[in-house]
């Protein structure tokens, strides 16, 4: 699995909207809402790295509202905390 995490500046007023529109392209697992100089961040998880071709520039970038992205690749996971926490949803203590 190829992980890439895209920075994303948004027209103001279409944050929300963008959000969304984002969040609902196939790869992209989550969308964050930021402070900073950000207004977006964006967890893009892929098969293989041929797939961000299609994902960032021919999906995100053209999100009515997006107004210019940064992405980085990841290269290694140093922490499973996300993956233990989804999988651990709905199990009670001990089951």
């Amino acid at each position: 699995m190829v992980t890439a995490i895209v920075f994303i500046k948004a027209d103001v007023a279409r944050i929300p909207e963008v959000a969304e529109q984002v969040a609902a392209i196939e790869g992209v697992s989550e969308v964050y809402s930021v402070t900073g100089g950000l207004d977006l961040i964006a967890m893009v998880r892929v098969a293989h790295h041929e797939d961000l071709a299609t994902v960032i520039p021919e999906k995100v970038n053209r999100v009515p509202g997006v107004v210019s992205t940064e992405t980085h690749i990841a290269f290694r996971a140093y922490s499973t905390h996300d993956l233990e926490a989804a999988f651990s949803l709905g199990q009670e203590d001990g089951v």
